[in-house]
């Protein structure tokens, strides 16, 4: 019984002193009608790891839109400066997406297929943090379709995120 509260003792401060941001992809939300939320664990002052997920509320007829209706994005994040206030990352990442894809049709109406897809990719950015706890962060990036040949080969990864570290 004290090993098993121990171990409860060590992971509940492990977690209490972890650093970790809640963030609101703001790019997304105002010009794509998307909602992208992310969360982040410092592992160390120089690693994280974190997941995203995103929800696509653009209809298939906008002029703009990314192809995914929703995707789940695990992602390990490297930072390069010790900079307290801005830092240099490299991110890799895994995307669980699922979408529709446009299927020309020849003589008749264009319609969608649906399809599940992952992608492994890499994104570079910088974050800035404030004294106070507000993060932004500014990335781009792309992944490539892994499995489905009904899914867009190419996936891209871009964002302007505002969080709070706490």
């Amino acid at each position: 019984m004290k090993k098993f509260l121990f171990t409860i003792a060590v992971f509940t401060a492990s977690f209490a002193q972890a650093q970790q941001e809640i963030k609101l992809d703001i790019f997304d939300a105002l010009a794509l009608k998307t909602v992208e939320v992310s969360y982040e664990k410092y592992l160390n002052e120089q690693s994280s790891v974190g997941v995203s997920a995103m929800l696509n509320f653009e209809k298939n007829s906008a002029d703009f839109r990314y192809n995914e209706k929703r995707s789940i994005t695990p992602f390990f994040r490297h930072y390069f400066t010790a900079d307290s206030q801005w830092n240099f990352f490299g991110e890799g990442f895994f995307s669980f997406n699922f979408g529709e894809k446009e299927v020309e049709l020849i003589g008749g109406p264009n319609t969608y297929e649906d399809y599940t897809d992952g992608a492994l990719g890499i994104v570079v950015g910088t974050k800035y943090v404030s004294e106070n706890g507000l993060t932004i962060d500014v990335y781009g990036g792309a992944g490539r379709n892994l499995f489905s040949s009904n899914s867009p080969i190419i996936l891209p990864r871009v964002g302007v995120n505002v969080g709070w570290r706490f």
